[in-house]
């Protein structure tokens, strides 16, 4: 065994959070760091411009190629899973949306057992890596993450928001700033017309200061244990045995998905699912696996009766166009994600945020670049945030080269179907409005005559797809179930954590990338024994109205000073319970 040293941090993943981390530990010079990443160079001209992100994200040096088990709520489909693997992890590879979420999904981490996390300790760290061109209220504009809007030239983009406020929704100048709820402008982690990936943000600055070592090309196969204490990671490079000796932490920063497998190779997790394997038992831990969340979603597709949307792009010639535009001037439709306008609504009364979240696209097109309409259109990604539904993640055997196994359960809540229906009636009734009158022909997807609650779920259950945002399988907080505390610190062994969406309590109501930052940013200074002050201006705003109506333009009233009484409305909400009288 190739003995590679004593660190500081042994950091496992060199994506988003892992980024992070490798960088913000590091600002101390005499810290030594060693990133170790199974992926290889995330250095690509698909990569970096924008409009290419289908390209990676379905190349196999840039994904893990990962599908889920059979799904049986969905006709046994297996569900496309990509991650990312290279530097920068599935910020290489994902969409740019930048949605930091609703400020109540952070009141509602806290109020399921992640103490701390409430949205006034978590502002100041978005603030800290945000670089927001043009500023706006609560944003940050010195931070390595440079965040924009599109310009949103298209008639589309502006036709679904108007849509959106004449079928009685509020309209949101920026849902990044004050008001989450609502239609308006999407923003995007572009700069300079170039991916603002974690690995450009974060881990090529971080390497350059010269006490960060990163390694690619390595699986990871265990954390090294001394009792209940890690002292270091075993892992495989070109088939030679390797290890590293951590002298204060092992950080597991592998994603949702490989973050528990790790632990359950190390012999941490469910004692019975390890014996059955023969990995020798370090701590049970029932939950580590359990958990998982992801946020799913259909596309409802309109064809377009006026030759404005993107189709003409989608050519030989357009693309060319595209790319010598991007590659000489890094402008035009190729620095952008196309994702340019949005919304964010609640499916019914009695939600108290948005639980419904749309990316607009003036294109018919699959988010994977795989199945194109055959002339002009445009469409609507839409799907729920909050679904009850929980699946787990599980070694298919103690090797690491064997991609662990993964079950979503996929829509095995009624609720997610009700919520479901919802998102298709909802989006219908926005492509419906005057707004849309001199762009709207026939419907593509679902089509004329899905209409009752069977044809809807028969479309649900074969045209549902992964928005690729897994999250919570080492759900942090102060219970006896928690995998984590709410520092990321493994229950029961000392000197490993682990940093990444697998500790996430819920997933938020948006995509996951920014949240994922924004965790990593905050667990940076824990590690170091330190935080940011609380902010003092940080509103948790909703309809006054959330109990008795689905909709309004008055996303006025600030729960901040009533955590208290939110917080029982919020858990409710989550667990699909009615909301108990004398709260909010």
């Amino acid at each position: 065994m190739l003995n590679e040293g004593r660190y500081d941090y042994i950091i496992v993943g060199a994506g988003s959070a892992g980024s992070v981390l490798a960088n913000r530990l590091g600002e101390d010079p005499a810290t030594r760091i060693l990133v170790i990443e199974a992926g290889g160079s995330e250095k690509s001209i698909f990569v970096d411009m924008p409009a290419a992100l289908s390209i990676p994200m379905n190349t196999a040096r840039f994904n893990w190629g990962m599908k889920s088990e059979p799904e049986p709520h969905l006709g046994g489909r297996e569900v496309n899973l990509p991650r990312g693997k290279g530097l920068g992890g599935s910020s290489s590879i994902n969409g740019m949306c930048w949605v930091r979420g609703n400020p109540m999904d952070y009141e509602l981490w806290e109020a399921l057992g992640a103490s701390g996390w409430r949205w006034s300790n978590v502002l100041p760290y978005f603030q800290r890596l945000e670089n927001v061109e043009g500023g706006g209220p609560l944003r940050g504009t010195a931070g390595p993450v440079t965040v924009r809007s599109g310009a949103a030239a298209n008639p589309l983009y502006g036709a679904f928001v108007e849509a959106g406020c004449q079928a009685g929704y509020a309209r949101s100048a920026n849902m990044n700033e004050r008001q989450h709820e609502g239609f308006g402008p999407m923003e995007m982690n572009v700069g300079g017309g170039r991916r603002m990936s974690a690995a450009r943000a974060y881990l090529r600055p971080a390497e350059a200061r010269g006490n960060v070592r990163i390694i690619t090309g390595a699986l990871v196969n265990r954390v090294v244990m001394n009792g209940q204490r890690a002292t270091g990671v075993d892992f495989v490079v070109a088939g030679e045995l390797r290890q590293a000796i951590a002298a204060r932490e092992v950080i597991l920063s592998a994603g949702s998905i490989m973050s528990p497998a790790i632990l359950m190779r190390s012999g941490i997790g469910p004692a019975g699912e390890l014996a059955r394997l023969g990995i020798a038992v370090v701590a049970d831990l029932p939950e580590v696996g359990e958990n998982l969340m992801d946020h799913l979603e259909l596309y409802l597709q309109m064809e377009c009766t006026q030759p404005v949307s993107l189709f003409p792009t989608q050519s030989l010639l357009g693309k060319g166009r595209i790319g010598i535009e991007w590659l000489t001037m890094k402008r035009g439709l190729g620095a952008t994600n196309h994702f340019e306008t949005g919304g964010h609504i609640r499916s019914r009364a009695g939600i108290v945020y948005p639980d419904i979240q749309f990316h607009f696209l003036p294109l018919a097109i699959s988010y994977d670049g795989k199945t194109l309409s055959s002339g002009h259109g445009f469409q609507v990604h839409v799907g729920t945030k909050r679904s009850k539904s929980r699946g787990w993640v599980r070694l298919r055997d103690g090797r690491p080269e064997s991609l662990p196994r993964v079950r979503f359960n996929y829509m095995s809540h009624p609720d997610d179907w009700d919520e479901f229906r919802a998102c298709i009636r909802l989006s219908r009734e926005i492509f419906n409005q005057p707004a849309f009158a001199p762009y709207r022909g026939r419907e593509l997807a679902p089509g004329a005559g899905v209409e009752d609650d069977d044809a809807l779920d028969h479309f649900l259950k074969t045209k549902l797809e992964s928005a690729y945002h897994p999250c919570g399988t080492c759900r942090m907080g102060t219970d006896n179930g928690a995998v984590t505390d709410p520092e990321g610190r493994v229950r029961g062994i000392s000197s490993l954590r682990v940093v990444d969406a697998s500790l996430m309590p819920q997933a938020t109501a948006g995509d996951l990338n920014a949240p994922t930052l924004v965790l990593a940013e905050r667990m940076a200074d824990l590690i170091r024994g330190r935080h940011l002050p609380e902010a003092t201006d940080a509103p948790l705003l909703a309809d006054p109205h959330w109990r008795t109506r689905q909709r309004g333009d008055a996303i006025t009233r600030d729960y901040a000073r009533e955590r208290d009484r939110l917080a029982p409305a919020l858990l409710a909400n989550a667990r699909g319970e009615p909301v108990p009288a004398g709260t909010m």
